[in-house]
């Protein structure tokens, strides 16, 4: 109940015991009268709102909590997973660990590691400028016991965005401008390593959206990024020790092509270097981190829709390219790599939804020395079961075949179940 509502019960209470009370003690009814006009009085002015400077700050306080809207959100998730063979990392699979030395070595996971939290601020706004922000974490922090999960940063950021001009300036971590689009997998690792890449990093984007006709659309999207490098001879991370930021662009088109829905294709690329310092007197090597990619997104009709992307580049480990392979830092050469993935998404139909889909990850065999990864590739389907509306329920099935230069090449299969709860 609201404080108004309250104070006029309590002044409903006190005025039956005051006309009581005067019957009582035999003072005039109509003293009373006015003792409780004048307390009355006293009580509106008390809890009329304040005016002046402090009074503007005040009512513009929206929760307890804080002063903008916040939504929270995220799911609750296990996944318990059988593989063939030795993976890495186990909860989830990037590739299958060389069979040189031990062939067929079957594992089992079970893990609430990828259950997510995030929190969705939005305010305060107006009709030329909107202001939000989002924090997001799940449980796949590095160096923790399976049972004492450690919290990892996925998202932190803020967004500035002018609605009339299409534009937005958004700062802090979140995915990369490059290659935004992901399968649908229960596995974590959404076919990273495995064809597809694109991660998550410190920026500063800018986004400009252009209308070119009532349904042809074009989005330019541009950041600063932080480059994530390697430690060198010298103990120094060699991304921060090239100076500058790596540099992200994106053009994307939207338009109706065939389907329910527009199809959007988009062309990326990004280009970086890592300072990799040789010894202790200065030397160094600059290695170049670069690619150019292509993602399609084509609905094809109101139960299935396709997805695919394809990328060339070097040095792309810290995108989860190569095989996870950016260097060889015994020639210092940028490891060169190409693949891609597609997908398609098949329903829903009633409470059961599909996905299929295939990945490949192709390293230059003379960029990487015996014993290094030359190819990495998945075949996977799922199926998902709405128990209601924020449980579900799903089966994954996938191969996995990672070859190495020489012996190791290695396969898995990998069935994992899991359970969903999302809030």
């Amino acid at each position: 109940m609201r404080t108004g509502k309250w104070i006029w019960v309590c002044l409903t209470v006190l005025t039956l015991g005051q006309v009581c009370g005067a019957a009582e003690d035999g003072s005039s009814v109509d003293d009373r009268l006015a003792q409780l006009e004048k307390e009355i009085a006293e009580l509106k002015q008390a809890s009329a709102p304040a005016s002046g400077p402090t009074a503007s700050s005040d009512s513009k306080k929206k929760g307890l909590f804080s002063s903008v809207d916040v939504q929270l959100y995220g799911y609750i998730k296990a996944d318990a997973s059988r593989d063939s063979s030795r993976t890495t990392t186990g909860n989830y699979v990037l590739y299958v660990d060389s069979e040189a030395t031990r062939r067929n070595d079957a594992e089992f996971n079970l893990t609430a590691g990828e259950s997510r939290l995030g929190l969705n601020f939005s305010g305060p706004s107006s009709e030329t400028l909107k202001t939000s922000g989002k924090v997001e974490f799940d449980f796949f922090g590095k160096n923790a016991d399976e049972n004492k999960a450690k919290i990892q940063m996925r998202h932190a950021y803020m967004n500035l965005e002018w609605p009339e001009a299409q534009f937005s300036l958004l700062a802090g971590q979140t995915w990369d401008v490059i290659s935004p689009l992901n399968p649908s997998t229960l596995n974590y690792s959404v076919l990273w390593v495995g064809g597809n890449i694109g991660y998550r990093r410190p920026q500063v984007r800018l986004t400009k959206d252009l209308s070119v006709t009532d349904k042809a659309k074009v989005k330019l999207e541009g950041a600063l990024t932080r480059t994530i490098g390697r430690l060198d001879l010298t103990n120094s991370e060699t991304g921060e020790d090239a100076g500058v930021p790596t540099l992200q662009g994106r053009v994307s088109t939207t338009f109706p092509f065939f389907g329910p829905k527009p199809t959007t294709i988009g062309l990326s690329g990004h280009t970086g270097k890592e300072e990799y310092d040789v010894d202790a007197t200065g030397r160094n090597v600059t290695l170049k981190s670069q690619s150019i990619n292509l993602d399609v997104t084509q609905p094809v009709c109101k139960w299935m829709t396709l997805k695919a992307e394809l990328f060339s580049g070097k040095n792309l480990d810290s995108y989860l390219g190569g095989i996870n392979q950016g260097v060889n830092t015994t020639t210092l050469r940028s490891i060169d790599s190409e693949g891609g993935w597609i997908a398609a998404s098949l329903g829903p139909w009633s409470k059961w939804s599909y996905n299929v889909g295939l990945g490949v990850d192709n390293v230059d065999r003379d960029d990487v020395n015996a014993g290094g990864r030359t190819r990495n590739s998945c075949l996977f389907g799922n199926v998902r079961y709405d128990v209601n509306a924020h449980a579900q329920i799903g089966l994954e099935l996938s191969r996995w075949d990672t070859n190495y230069k020489g012996p190791g090449d290695a396969k898995d299969m990998r069935v994992q179940a899991s359970f969903i709860y999302k809030f």
